[in-house]
């Protein structure tokens, strides 16, 4: 896990080098913006699942010790535990990035996500009765907490960032496209 974790810059850089000489300029200004700005989110979630969910979850798994019973938690169900907590706060603080992503190809708008604003409280306890490994309320909140608070960061986020379609998903012929605008190694490019 650890050698994922710091091969990931090595491995995202390949991708793009693969990816990016077959995308446009409108489409690269972003991609890149929606690439940083969703590795940041993921590792606050990692951070906060770290830092805050952590412990108060394996400190209720220890809270079955008795006189007659003494918790010994092996390594592996420890790092088994811990990167289910990552994984699962990496992909909740993903939200905003998710809507304004959906918002942007037209999907969602402010009024959507206001309307339905119940449905994703109650889709927020679902969420975080399935992902956390305690059946504690306490962590169970911890999840929930985050969840319908990145809702309304997410509506805002839509109101200010979505406004416009993307535009590599608008149908453009070749011509509404002008030579700063095609992709490296096209035929058609003058110069």
């Amino acid at each position: 896990m650890c050698g994922a974790v710091l091969a990931s810059p090595v491995i995202f850089l390949q991708i793009w080098r693969f990816v990016s000489p077959g995308l446009y300029h409108h489409e690269k200004r972003i991609v890149i913006p929606f690439t940083i700005i969703s590795t940041l989110c993921f590792v606050a979630g990692a951070a906060f699942g770290y830092f805050v969910a952590f412990p108060p979850v394996f400190h209720f798994l220890l809270g079955y010790s008795s006189a007659f019973l003494e918790p010994m938690p092996a390594v592996d169900e420890y790092f088994s535990l811990a990167l289910r907590l990552f994984l699962a706060f990496g992909l909740i603080f993903e939200l905003p990035v998710f809507m304004v992503f959906l918002g942007k190809i037209g999907v969602v708008d402010k009024p959507f996500l206001v309307k339905h604003r119940k449905y994703a409280v109650l889709a927020a306890f679902v969420v975080a009765a399935i992902l956390t490994p305690t059946p504690d309320v306490v962590n169970q909140l911890l999840m929930v907490g985050p969840l319908i608070l990145l809702y309304e960061v997410s509506i805002v986020a839509v109101a200010i960032f979505a406004k416009k379609t993307l535009a590599g998903f608008s149908p453009k012929t070749d011509a509404d496209l002008d030579a700063t605008d095609k992709p490296a190694g096209d035929p058609t490019k003058e110069g």
